[in-house]
C-alpha cells in the first residue's frame, strides 16, 4: 500500500513538472502558440556590395538578424559595423565552401590542421559534393572553431551560428559536432527541422531536441523574374504556422563588383540579391509581416533565455 501511494505522489509531481515546462514562445514571453519570426540577412562580409545592402536594410529596420563570413575578404567592414550596433543579431555564418567561379576565399585555422577541407588549390571547396566527400569532422570542426574564435577576437557580440550552404547537413556526425559547438559556447545554432526532414531526413535522429530549433526555414531557391519576387515570400509570410520561424534574405546590390563576384551564377548573384534588398525595404514587405500576426523576435533574445547570456 505504501509503495502504491509513493508511486502514485511520485507520478504526481513528475506530470506536474513536465506540464510545466514552457516552450520557447512562452519562455520569452508570448502566447504559446505564437508565430515567432527573424528576419535574417545571410553572408555578411563575402562582398562590399552585400554589406552594403545588409547595414542599409538595419538601419531602416526591414531585418533583424544578419551571419557574418569570417572568411572573406569584407569581414573586417562588417566586423566593424558589427561593434558599432551590437543591439543588431550578429550570428558567424560557418563557412566551409567557397561556391563562386573566380572569387574565392580559405579556412581561418592552419591549412596543415585542415587538409580534407581544402581543393587541390587550397580552398575550401565549391561544393558541398566535394566538401562531403572529403571533409573529416574533427577537421571541420577545428575551423569552425577558428572562424568563432576570430569572430570574438574582432570584439563582435556573436548571438548564434549557422552555416553557409547548408554543408554541415553532410552528415549525422557533423550535424552533432556543430550542436555541440553551438552549446560550449552557449550560442543557439541555426536548425531548420523542415529543411533537413525535407532535403536530409537521414539527420533528423541527429537533431538535439533539447536546444532550439527553428520549425519554419523560409528561403528562396530559384530565380523568378522581378515581377513575381514578392510571390514567394508574400505566400510564406501569409501561411506562417505557431513557433518558430526565420526569413532569410540575401542582400546586395546588382552593381560592377558582385557582379564579378557572383559570374555564372543566376541564383543568390547580384540580380537576385538586388531584388531581396528592394523586396526587405519595401512597404509591402512591412504590410504583410504586420498582416502575418507574428511576434518579431531575435536570436539575441533566444540566446538569453536558453543560456542567460
Amino acid at each position: 500500500m505504501k509503495i502504491s501511494v509513493v508511486f502514485t505522489v511520485l507520478l504526481f509531481f513528475y506530470l506536474q513538472s513536465h506540464s510545466q515546462q514552457k516552450n520557447l514562445a512562452e519562455k520569452l514571453g508570448y502566447p504559446k502558440d505564437a508565430k515567432l519570426l527573424i528576419i535574417h540577412a545571410d553572408d555578411a562580409g563575402f562582398a562590399h556590395s552585400a554589406d552594403s545592402a545588409i547595414m542599409l536594410a538595419y538601419l531602416k529596420g526591414a531585418i533583424n538578424s544578419a551571419s557574418i563570413m569570417v572568411t572573406c575578404p569584407w569581414f573586417p567592414e562588417i566586423a566593424a559595423f558589427a561593434k558599432q550596433h551590437p543591439e543588431m543579431d550578429w550570428g558567424i555564418h560557418l563557412s566551409l565552401t567557397s561556391e563562386w567561379k573566380n572569387y574565392k576565399w580559405k579556412g581561418i585555422a592552419p591549412s596543415s590542421e585542415t587538409q580534407s577541407l581544402l581543393d587541390k588549390n587550397g580552398y575550401l571547396y565549391e561544393s558541398n559534393t566535394g566538401f562531403a566527400a572529403n571533409a573529416k569532422v574533427d577537421e571541420a570542426e577545428k575551423e569552425i572553431r577558428a572562424q568563432i574564435e576570430k569572430a570574438k577576437a574582432y570584439g563582435i557580440k556573436i548571438t548564434h551560428i549557422d552555416n553557409h550552404m547548408g554543408s554541415i547537413l553532410a552528415s549525422p556526425a557533423l550535424m552533432k559536432m556543430y550542436q555541440r559547438i553551438g552549446t560550449e559556447y552557449a550560442l543557439p545554432a541555426l536548425v531548420p527541422v523542415n529543411y533537413i526532414r525535407m532535403l536530409a531526413p537521414k539527420l533528423v535522429p541527429a537533431i538535439d531536441t533539447s536546444g532550439v530549433i527553428v520549425d519554419n526555414f523560409i528561403m528562396a531557391y530559384a530565380m523568378t523574374p522581378a515581377n513575381k519576387w514578392k510571390n514567394f515570400y508574400n505566400y510564406s509570410l501569409q501561411n506562417l504556422k505557431p513557433g518558430l520561424n526565420e526569413l532569410i534574405f540575401h542582400l546586395g546590390f546588382n552593381d560592377d563588383e558582385l557582379r564579378a563576384v557572383t559570374v555564372a551564377h543566376t541564383d543568390y548573384g547580384s540580380a537576385w540579391r538586388q531584388q531581396d534588398y528592394d523586396y526587405a525595404t519595401s512597404d509591402e514587405f512591412k504590410a504583410e509581416v504586420k498582416k502575418a500576426g507574428v511576434y518579431l523576435v531575435t536570436w539575441g533574445q533566444i540566446q538569453k533565455v536558453e543560456y542567460g547570456k
